[in-house]
């Protein structure tokens, strides 16, 4: 940081990972640490205490908060609550787990955000970087805290770095070297107060940036467009499969080709690209611009894409059960990535719905779904929204579990189909994450293949 942390107050609100993490490294650097979370049972609370910090548990008690020198906030805390208003007018900084680390760190930050492909486009930057025989250390929202990486952290370490826009909200001096938007696309309104709130938090990502970074945009996103436009200082680097630029990465007789001062470099072959859909090759492309300006030569990046195959839980193949495709979309948590999904495939397709609605609108699935789907499978609180929403046009089957929605979802797939798991909401309703409610359908798809004598 730019001054000391030995010997100041200072609380970690919330006790998950990056919470643990930002404890456990500001309490090595000889500061006076209490990690307060609302539980009442944390079971780490006796390692921590080990390591010399305080753990206050339950409702938060605002004379902790009032008396810090600092309040460092992990990604999941809202903003909005009486203990953090109340240190505000005690004037405590309060900052995010990203900032502290971003702080700490000697290397220099890649930062990733949007909507949807964040974890794809980070992974794929991360692959492409090392196969170039660089440093790299990939955290945030994907996996390892950043504040896990500060320690290991060099001058010539490269942090490639996915960051949400609880994170982002969070930050003031964060400087990414380079810094990427996917795209941009309602999302989070259950926590933030409106679209322009959550483009205000992603705008973030640009808000310390100089001549000497770059700006990496979607030029076929016309929101990401805009808020670029507003926002971004750095120099800009767009990647397209739409459009013709002059500069930039672009699809061209079927490659990812480079145009940068007049030149043309063939990049990658689309036909080595593994993953399914048209929105995972534009993180591929994105992916493929940050690389080369971090460095990396082209035959790096494509060994690096074409050995990739596809994250957990984004549009990963599962298993084929009498004839019909089981995919798994489960990070497809807001109507835009469900949107894109579903337009990953031709026609045939049952897509399952629902969970916790976090906001949009559910009508704007319609125009995917028309020619693709004759039902949907409904899960969840959001039952009701998803028909609403959509039972005028195709037939909605309402599921209580997701070994229900599995059976559903095999019962009114066509001879050849494909039922996708798509939720286009948040998962607590009845998972734990995304991640659980992945691995639960993958399986009861999995139970199913064995009822009826084995998929493949």
């Amino acid at each position: 940081m730019s001054e000391p942390v030995s010997g100041r107050r200072i609380v970690v609100v919330g006790g998950a990972r990056s919470g643990m993490a930002a404890a456990q490294l500001l309490a090595s650097r000889g500061a006076d640490v209490t990690l307060a979370d609302v539980r009442v049972d944390l079971p780490e609370a006796g390692r921590l205490g080990d390591q010399g910090i305080r753990v206050e548990l339950g409702p938060h008690e605002a004379r902790t908060f009032e008396r810090a020198d600092l309040i460092v906030l992990s990604p999941g805390v809202p903003l909005r609550q009486p203990a953090l208003d109340r240190a505000r007018r005690a004037r405590v900084p309060i900052i995010g787990e990203v900032e502290l680390a971003s702080r700490l760190l000697q290397g220099r930050i890649i930062a990733i955000t949007g909507t949807k492909g964040k974890s794809t486009t980070t992974t794929l930057v991360g692959r492409m970087l090392e196969a170039a025989g660089l440093r790299v250390a990939v955290a945030g929202n994907i996996g390892a805290p950043l504040s896990a990486e500060v320690d290991r952290s060099t001058a010539d370490t490269i942090h490639v770095v996915e960051v949400s826009s609880f994170q982002l909200e969070t930050t003031s001096t964060f400087h990414p070297w380079i810094s990427v938007l996917l795209n941009l696309s309602a999302d989070h309104l259950d926590r933030h107060a409106n679209l322009h709130e959550y483009a205000a938090a992603k705008a973030r990502v640009f808000a310390n940036q100089g001549e000497g970074d770059w700006a990496v945009i979607n030029a076929d996103d016309p929101a990401a467009m805009t808020l670029a436009g507003k926002h971004a200082r750095a120099p800009r680097r767009w990647f397209s499969l739409d459009k013709v630029l002059d500069e930039g990465m672009v699809l061209a007789d079927g490659w990812l080709v480079e145009r940068d001062g007049g030149e043309e470099s063939r990049i990658l072959p689309v036909e080595e690209v593994r993953l399914i859909g048209r929105h995972l090759l534009a993180d591929v492309a994105a992916a493929a611009t940050v690389a080369r300006l971090a460095g990396a030569p082209a035959p790096a990046i494509r060994s690096a894409a074409g050995g990739f195959t596809g994250l957990e839980h984004a549009l990963e193949p599962v298993m084929l059960v009498a004839g019909i495709r089981f995919v798994n979309d489960s990070k497809a948590t807001n109507v835009e990535s469900a949107r894109r999904a579903i337009e990953s495939f031709e026609g045939r397709l049952v897509p399952i719905i629902g969970g916790r609605f976090k906001g949009g609108d559910l009508r704007d699935l319609r125009p995917a779904l028309a020619g693709r789907s004759t039902a949907v499978i409904a899960i969840g609180e959001a039952r009701p929204v998803v028909r609403q929403a959509l039972g005028d046009m195709l037939a909605v089957v309402e599921a209580n579990s997701m070994a229900e929605a599995v059976r559903a979802g095999l019962a009114a797939a066509p001879p050849g189909g494909t039922v996708l798991l798509a939720p286009a909401c948040a998962s607590f309703d009845m998972f734990r994450d995304y991640a659980e409610r992945g691995r639960v359908f993958k399986r009861e798809v999995a139970k199913l293949a064995e009822e009826l004598g084995g998929g493949s």
